[in-house]
């Protein structure tokens, strides 16, 4: 009989050949759900288009845990040559979401063996958390909102920490992230004559400094924002043009949700002058919203005490990672937790080309998920 390390890991190998891009997770579902329709007796349901709702029923009445896993792939060309590299050109599972995901595929088989005798447990598969969209779709569909939830929990694979390590931390866990892009349309003019057009070399130069002059990229410090230029653009290589068209691209980073208003205000306030000052047309086209996952001390106790029953190594960060993740939307709403798996020291790095999640440290989630279910219950 096959293991359940075995049959994970060749499930999560077909996911990571096979990967979709937010909002394209058509192939990925399928296969989501014919895994579930083999190994388990669950109600299945779609939710936000390509997502996927499983839920548990236990013979008495208890609390609805919600465990959420993210199934998107990221639009990364592979350099990976093993055999079950991605198919899909510039397409690959480069966060580990094949991984979440075939983690949550072995919390449905372990519930339709050892089911829990009380509560409802929801597994989620959440399409589009790369582009932040995921979340707000789940939330707003008709099959979601008739779930009177109690808790969510979800996780994140952390290269850079020991594998099977558990990183908890109170509040917030992640950071509140924006992403924005300013336009800047004036008048081309001859580069001998650049006084006959409106260049907007000077706005993007002072829109640059006020990057630099608010970052605070100290971690530790709770008023700590970070704005990174990711791109910036103006006129064409053409020597005889004044340009007359800019842009430029930022993320802004926050733990504070106050402070990320406030620092987007100042943003605008200042592009309103220079609107006026080097008379151009400025707009900003905001998008890519996460919010901070604000973890609930209680449910953080769940998932140290489920820890503990594995004798899994407990890490208390006491600083937030400064990524986005788009779980925050559920933890800003229910009581819950966003926790981390250690994925190896040597693992390389999300988002790079070169990685490929570890498929050690699947079971360990797997049985930990397990284990928070069982103490939420009690």
């Amino acid at each position: 009989m096959e293991s359940l390390k075995d049959t994970l890991e060749k499930v999560r190998k077909e996911l990571h050949k096979f990967p979709e891009v937010s909002e394209e997770e058509y192939e990925t579902k399928k296969r989501i759900e014919a895994f579930l329709e083999e190994h388990t007796s669950c109600e299945i349901l779609s939710v936000a288009k390509t997502g996927l709702l499983a839920i548990f029923n236990g013979k008495k009445e208890g609390k609805t845990v919600m465990l959420r896993a993210d199934i998107d792939a990221l639009p990364i060309q592979e350099v990976n040559t093993f055999e079950h590299k991605s198919v899909n050109e510039g397409v690959s599972h480069k966060c580990g979401h094949d991984g979440h995901t075939t983690i949550l595929l072995g919390v449905a088989k372990l519930l339709a063996e050892k089911p829990l005798s009380k509560g409802k447990v929801v597994l989620l598969f959440q399409p589009s958390e790369e582009n932040g969209r995921g979340a707000q779709s789940v939330l707003e569909d008709t099959c979601f909102k008739q779930l009177n939830i109690d808790y969510v929990f979800a996780l994140h694979n952390l290269p850079g920490f020991t594998k099977r390590e558990i990183v908890v931390k109170e509040h917030e866990f992640t950071s509140n992230v924006k992403s924005v892009v300013i336009t800047l349309k004036g008048k081309t003019a001859h580069a001998a004559e650049p006084e006959k057009g409106y260049n907007p070399a000077n706005a993007i130069a002072e829109i640059l400094h006020f990057v630099r002059q608010e970052t605070k990229n100290i971690p530790e410090d709770s008023d700590f924002f970070l704005a990174t230029p990711v791109h910036v653009t103006m006129g064409e290589k053409a020597y005889g043009i004044s340009a007359g068209y800019g842009e430029v691209h930022l993320t802004l980073r926050s733990w504070s949700a106050r402070l990320m208003k406030e620092k987007q205000n100042n943003l605008e306030q200042l592009l309103q002058k220079l609107e006026e000052k080097e008379r151009l047309s400025i707009n900003t086209s905001w998008f890519e919203e996460f919010y901070a996952n604000k973890n609930n001390k209680e449910a953080v106790e769940y998932v140290k005490k489920a820890a503990e029953q594995l004798n899994l190594s407990i890490n208390e960060i006491n600083t937030p990672f400064k990524w986005g993740e788009d779980f925050g939307l559920f933890t800003q709403q229910y009581k819950g937790a966003m926790f981390g798996l250690g994925a190896g020291k040597n693992t390389p790095a999300l988002h790079n080309p070169d990685y490929d999640f570890p498929d050690e440290i699947t079971v360990t989630g797997a049985q930990l998920f397990y284990n928070i279910l069982k103490e939420v219950q009690q």
